[in-house]
Formats: structure tokens, C-alpha cells, sequence
């Protein structure tokens, strides 16, 4: 079959390459180091972050989540929940979309369930989708701005920081977090 199309070739491409990534999956120390350097990051971009993060019932840290596309376009990233400063569980998230997408980025994502209600909910799903099991309030001025404090009070926090990169939308919707069995990867 012959493809005309470049922008689908390419597009298909940098599809491939994301779901290849799941392939090459991190070992636990890989994501436990991306990890803690991602929170002394998130830490340092404002003081009350650190205060914050401690009132939360649990924190879901996503180091490294890269998103590229020309047309049609993927995420992938790999993380850890959280409970009391103690990793309880390995995630990732990923994403796929068709549409006016260009472009390559990487950030990272913290996401606070600040209630012990959201946090079960959370744990006890199988597969969980951002904007459809929950809604996330994102904290506006990111990582390092200033806090609103009714945004604050909301079960569920989202915080993206750390963006390197050019592409035209960094969103937590459409996100799926699901849990990773470590027990198959090489530590």
C-alpha cells in the first residue's frame, strides 16, 4: 500500500514510537530517581508547595511525560503514587489524539488528591481517566505561582511544570493513569 499522505506517515510514526516506548518500560530505580529529583524541582519552584503536598491523602509524581505529534499525537509517561512520602504503587499515563497537534514537549506532573474520598477512588480504579472518573483542578499560574485558596480546597490538584519543548496544548484531560505490574519489568 502506498501512502500519499506525509502528515499521516509521520504521524503515524511518532504514534509508533509511543506505543513502543510502553515496551521499554523504566526499571523502579529509573522512575524512583526521576521521581525525587522531580519533587526537590517542584519544591523549589515556590515554598508552599512542600506544605501543600503534605495535606494531601496521596500524590501521584509523573517526572517525565513526553507528548509529540504531527496530526495524530501520544503521551507517555511513567510515575509513582505516593502515600505519606512512601511509594505505594508505579503508574503511567498516556494519551492519544488526532487532530491539529505539532510538535514535541516534555514536562512533568504532579497530581495532589487532597481528600481520602478522591485518593480510594483513585486507588480502586482500574484504569483511571482524567475529565471522565475525575476532574482535576489545575492550578493556573503552574507549579510556581500563587495559590488560590478555593482552588486549594478542591479533592483533586494538578500541577504541570517543568515544560521543555513546542507544542500547542499541555492538558491533564484525556489522560489515562493506569497501575503498573513492576513484578514484569527488570529492575
Amino acid at each position: 500500500m502506498k501512502w500519499n499522505n506525509p502528515m499521516a506517515t509521520v504521524g503515524l510514526m511518532v504514534l509508533s514510537l509511543f506505543v513502543s516506548a510502553t515496551a521499554f518500560a523504566n526499571t523502579r530505580a529509573e522512575i524512583d530517581t526521576g521521581v525525587s529529583q522531580a519533587v526537590n524541582q517542584f519544591y523549589a519552584l515556590n515554598a508552599k508547595n512542600q506544605g501543600v503536598a503534605e495535606k494531601a491523602a496521596g500524590v501521584l509524581i509523573f517526572p517525565s511525560i513526553t507528548k509529540g505529534g504531527v496530526g495524530i499525537a501520544g503521551e507517555y509517561g511513567e510515575g509513582v503514587l505516593q502515600v505519606k512520602g512512601k511509594t505505594v504503587g508505579y503508574y503511567n499515563i498516556g494519551a492519544a489524539s488526532i487532530g491539529l497537534t505539532l510538535g514535541i514537549a516534555n514536562r512533568s506532573e504532579i497530581i495532589m488528591f487532597m481528600t481520602q474520598e478522591s485518593l480510594d477512588k483513585f486507588t480502586k480504579s482500574d484504569g483511571w481517566k482524567v475529565g471522565v472518573d475525575a476532574g482535576i483542578a489545575i492550578m493556573s499560574t503552574g507549579a510556581g505561582g500563587q495559590y488560590d485558596t478555593k482552588t486549594l480546597q478542591k479533592p483533586i490538584l494538578g500541577f504541570v511544570f517543568g515544560e521543555k519543548g513546542l507544542i500547542g496544548d499541555l492538558s491533564f484531560e484525556g489522560s489515562k493513569i493506569t497501575k503498573m505490574d513492576m513484578n514484569l519489568s527488570k529492575n
